[in-house]
């Protein structure tokens, strides 16, 4: 299973993603307000400086830019073309593993569904904090639980994906402390879980998969996305969520 992901990345280069598709999917719609709420608690320097780690077009870089200066990387070269167009000046191509940016550079660093993309994620976790600053911070989004592996992880290109115990240990091991995790997502764990799982009972074939991003048509959109901001809400008042198709992690170095 993770051998074949592995096999499809080496042949397969990541695809960007359109500003349109960034800025409107609900699904980023709802992740970009979770994480302005988190970073909004933050005691942040009046001239902090942020990094979005595997930027894509740069739509999170608009919520970051609230709170101080922004920077963005992203290994695929069109994505930083658009990234560009939005008139973000510091945006490098690369891998996540290999940032540019000097020692202790960033107040907040933002990881949002990247480091199951990456081959060992400690080594990635280690250069997010090697630019970080002390007392800084990494917020990080992954997909949870392994049992739910199923071709919209193969087509996606993910390594892993994450239960509390995995993504602490990797957190730990890139030698951050962790402040808060929570799962997000919880309202539509179950259906996704009944699709994925239908799917491997039909052997649904990879080539045949559908990404979830292209699931339902724009005017579903705020449906989709009301879980979402009731879940933010609930995560204002800093509780967590017991389950979620997602993990959100906040460190501190």
């Amino acid at each position: 299973m993770l051998g074949y992901a592995r096999r499809l990345m080496e042949v397969t280069a990541p695809k960007a993603v359109s500003i349109d598709h960034e800025d409107r999917h609900w699904w980023h719609v709802a992740r970009r307000r979770v994480v302005a709420d988190m970073i909004q608690r933050l005691d942040l320097p009046p001239n902090a400086r942020l990094l979005d780690a595997g930027c894509g077009s740069g739509g999170v870089l608009g919520t970051l830019s609230r709170f101080g200066e922004v920077s963005g990387i992203d290994i695929n070269p069109e994505s930083v073309a658009l990234a560009y167009r939005r008139g973000y000046d510091d945006i490098q191509t690369g891998p996540v593993e290999e940032l540019p940016w000097d020692d202790e550079t960033f107040d907040v660093v933002t990881l949002l569904d990247v480091l199951e993309h990456t081959a060992d994620d400690r080594v990635t976790l280690q250069e997010m904090r090697r630019v970080t600053r002390p007392r800084g911070h990494l917020l990080v989004t992954v997909p949870a639980y392994q049992v739910l592996w199923s071709n919209h992880d193969v087509v996606n290109a993910h390594y892993r994906r994450y239960s509390r115990r995995t993504l602490r240990a990797a957190a730990l091991g890139g030698g951050w402390s962790v402040e808060r995790m929570t799962p997000f997502n919880s309202l539509l764990l179950a259906p996704a879980a009944a699709v994925r799982f239908t799917q491997k009972l039909r052997r649904e074939p990879v080539e045949e998969h559908t990404p979830d991003a292209r699931i339902g048509p724009q005017w579903l959109y705020p449906a989709l996305e009301l879980p979402l901001r009731v879940e933010a809400s609930w995560l204002r008042r800093n509780r967590n969520l017991p389950v979620g198709l997602s993990l959100m992690v906040l460190l501190r170095r």
